[in-house]
């Protein structure tokens, strides 16, 4: 496999505060790595740094081989990382298509389009002309989601998309991830519902405290080594 992100001890603060320790990481080309982690771990700092919007010593992240860290986060944008961003953030004054055409601004060459958007999303076709923040939550996820791969990105970095949904729209939200997987976009997605992200990753990274308490496979991980890495306990109930 195409090695297409790396961290190398990657630290990261907020003043004196040190909220990354030391980050080892990877995700192949084409790959769907899940991140779990309870709150305060360092998952979203993480992606952060990654994107560029929270600068690092500039030899601890490389992308295709080239290191980014310190990088502009419009530059790292254009390089193909793009996120969907916790909370969704929409903007609130534009249409669902408006949202979607804005995450086109500095695009890669590729064949995400708004139509292969609607043929992901379906339910967004009949609301494109809706403003964004008019829909229902799993609806707004779905335009979140869209508004990223409009960048043609080659790793979407996904933050708590689950978050706040009912059950039901998480299941129809994850049905994307298998179709974003065939195009080749490879797929970091950082989760506090752990069934959900084992039932689609490749790989898994557990972070506590700002440290990776575990990693491996779906298949071969536990629910107890889970659950000790997860909240510094052992034997779940």
């Amino acid at each position: 496999m195409n090695m297409l992100l790396e961290t190398k001890g990657l630290t990261a603060f907020y003043g004196d505060f040190q909220a990354l320790f030391g980050i080892d990481f990877t995700i192949g080309a084409g790959e769907t790595v899940a991140m779990i982690g309870a709150n305060g771990a360092g998952k979203s700092t993480f992606l952060r740094a990654l994107t560029g919007l929270h600068r690092t010593s500039g030899q601890d992240i490389f992308f295709d081989g080239q290191a980014i860290g310190g990088m502009a986060a419009d530059r790292i944008h254009k390089m193909g990382l793009a996120m969907v961003p916790e909370g969704r953030r929409l903007f609130a004054s534009l249409t669902v298509e408006e949202n979607l055409r804005i995450g086109a601004s500095g695009r890669r060459f590729g064949g995400w389009t708004v139509e292969q958007i609607y043929d992901l999303f379906p339910e967004l076709l009949a609301k494109r002309k809706n403003l964004g923040t008019a829909l229902s939550g799993g609806q707004q996820q779905m335009v979140a989601i869209g508004r990223a791969l409009m960048s043609n990105p080659r790793l979407l970095l996904c933050d708590e998309i689950s978050l706040g949904l009912a059950p039901k729209v998480i299941k129809n939200i994850y049905k994307s991830v298998p179709l974003i997987r065939e195009t080749g976009t490879a797929l970091l997605l950082v989760e506090q519902d752990v069934s959900q992200a084992l039932a689609v990753a490749d790989r898994v990274y557990c972070f506590m405290e700002g440290r990776v308490s575990l990693t491996g496979t779906p298949a071969t991980l536990t629910r107890d080594q889970i659950a000790k890495a997860y909240f510094g306990i052992g034997d779940a109930a």
